[in-house]
């Protein structure tokens, strides 16, 4: 599931972008680590919910893709982490190890995507998120890993199917 679905981010959303594609990863690693240190919701492995992280995102960005699910069902890709979920469930796997990556899913493509989209404007005055993209850039660019980025800012695309139309960009 990693390589098809994190394949299809790095070729589609995040191409060319290689340093927002780790800051995802590192976001989510680091997300379920505070979560998972909740007496309430520790678990001892993270790798099911990174996986579930991951799934989330690309479920977002690309919601109108048709998923076909053991060759059973056929359904759109908004859906998927749900229809995991439910299967995991009915096959008797833990809950709580997808739920953690959902979490962390959800919570890196509200910031990242529709929390700038509809606070566009006083989200680029009041933060210093032109900085810390910066940053991202240089530490990619020093490991050389990845294309060469120029710009910090990130290009505008549209998210998700809801806001289609609606291009963003932090920096400008």
């Amino acid at each position: 599931m990693i390589a098809r679905y994190g394949v299809q981010l790095e070729k589609g959303v995040f191409e060319r972008r290689t340093a927002d594609f780790l800051w995802m990863m590192i976001f989510g690693a680091l997300t379920l680590l505070v979560l998972s240190a909740i007496p309430l919701l520790w678990t001892p492995f993270l790798g099911v919910s990174l996986v579930f992280m991951l799934l989330y995102v690309w479920s977002r960005e690309f919601p109108n893709a048709q998923i076909n699910l053991y060759g059973l069902v056929q359904l759109k890709a908004f859906y998927f982490p749900w229809a995991m979920l439910a299967l995991d469930v009915i096959f008797g796997s833990q809950i709580l190890p997808d739920l953690l990556g959902i979490v962390a899913g959800h919570l890196y493509y509200f910031l990242t995507v529709l929390h700038p989209l509809f606070h566009r404007e006083e989200h680029i005055k009041n933060s210093k998120m032109g900085v810390e993209i910066e940053s991202r850039h240089k530490l990619v660019a020093r490991f050389r890993i990845g294309y060469p980025t120029t710009a910090p800012a990130q290009p505008e695309r549209a998210a998700g199917v809801a806001f289609r139309g609606r291009g963003y960009r932090l920096n400008g």
